[in-house]
């Protein structure tokens, strides 16, 4: 009896062995196909570097009724329902284990002996209910002297609006050439650092405009801008895509050194607005190239500008959560097809028609027009006794 016991219990472990090797080899082969999804989700995010793709994606600015009623993308509801806000910071002393986050945080110094986060990402990791992370990346701390690090105070996004909001300009101007939609939109988004028009206090006196480019693609013609600007001492804003930056060191860097301020237009400049996707992504949309540029450029970049104009009060939020404030526009006109471009004497004047105080001027660099008139159109700038702003001399 003892001994056919004994065997049974023998068989019955073997199959158990057998089982557990049969269930190794189909964790493995879910791993396999896991990794191999995963690949293939990383092949499809990869910028498509044939021009004529990227032109098409790099339209915007188009002037047309503001509208508000189409819907891209509603928030992940299953990720606004698990993730736990983290909670307020007090007085009371850190646990054990919160202490010993912190500490595995910190940086060891780089090789010149330098401490501090700016060599690496900062990661927070939000804990959800049912055990799994979700890895929010967000900018951390610039140390050195180029950009500014701005301190937002944090807006929560879960349950605002993500209804999609195409920004363009009416007809209508007030009795100093202000496009009044602008001016609304100012009011209304104000809380969300946001600018559509620089609201000026005594618009009568105070003649100051802004001068944008926007850079998803190189098209040769920003030398010649940035000789252009040079000689007139005018400073702009050049809001870099990722693949920009990654093509165009040289001229990134001619940029930093002439004075002009660099912002961020994106990694991937999605075509159906930043709206459309989810908060992780539109969090990375952003976070990637901050991060891109001060590891490369030493640059904390600190001005945000929507790919297409497309936006939402929620994505609004995520934006300024990151230390950033959009800057949309309150002239823009189409420019931007290098196939297509505008007649240059008809362009000069549009842009200059549209003069007004508390303007931001977005032009595309890969115009061929705008590089011809640019020269014109600054001289003109000063005849009407404007001056060019310092974009951070209006921040908060």
């Amino acid at each position: 009896m003892k001994k056919m016991i004994y065997l049974l219990c023998l068989s019955m472990a073997v199959a158990s062995l057998q089982g557990c090797a049969a269930g190794k080899s189909g964790d493995s082969s879910d791993a396999a196909v896991s990794q191999a999804e995963a690949e293939d989700e990383e092949d499809f995010f990869d910028t498509d570097n044939d021009e004529a793709d990227e032109e098409e994606d790099f339209k915007e600015g188009e002037e047309a009724q503001p509208k508000a009623n189409a819907t891209f993308g509603k928030p992940d509801k299953s990720f606004v329902e698990e993730v736990i806000e983290p909670e307020e910071e007090s007085g009371e002393e850190a646990s054990d284990s919160e202490k010993e986050a912190s500490d595995s945080e910190k940086e060891a110094p780089d090789a010149e002996g330098n401490e501090g986060a700016d060599n690496e990402d900062s990661v927070v990791f939000e804990k959800l209910s049912d055990g799994k992370e979700v890895q929010n990346k967000v900018p951390i701390p610039h140390g050195g002297s180029n950009g500014v690090k701005l301190s937002n105070g944090q807006i929560d996004v879960f349950g605002l609006d993500n209804t999609a909001i195409g920004w363009g300009m009416g007809p209508d101007k007030d009795e100093f050439n202000r496009p009044i939609t602008a001016l609304q939109y100012q009011q209304e988004y104000k809380d969300y650092n946001v600018d559509f028009i620089i609201p000026e206090k005594d618009p009568a006196n105070e003649k100051t405009i802004d001068l944008t480019f926007d850079e998803g693609y190189e098209n040769g013609f920003t030398a010649s801008i940035l000789d252009t600007l040079k000689a007139h001492s005018a400073k702009a804003v050049f809001f870099l895509t990722k693949p920009y930056a990654q093509g165009n060191p040289e001229l990134v860097q001619r940029m930093i050194d002439e004075g002009h301020i660099l912002g961020n237009h994106t990694v991937n400049h999605p075509s159906d607005g930043m709206q459309a996707h989810d908060l992780a992504y539109q969090t990375n949309e952003v976070v990637e190239m901050n991060d891109y540029i001060r590891d490369n450029f030493n640059y904390q970049m600190c001005l945000f500008r929507y790919p297409t104009g497309k936006f939402s009060k929620q994505s609004l939020a995520i934006v300024s959560n990151c230390g950033y404030r959009s800057v949309f526009w309150s002239f823009a006109y189409a420019d931007w097809d290098r196939n297509n471009q505008p007649d240059p004497a008809e362009a000069l004047a549009k842009v200059e028609s549209s003069l007004h105080p508390g303007a931001i001027y977005l032009l595309h660099a890969v115009s061929q027009t705008n590089a011809t008139i640019l020269n014109d159109f600054l001289t003109f700038i000063e005849d009407q006794g404007y001056t060019y702003g310092d974009y951070y001399s209006t921040l908060n």
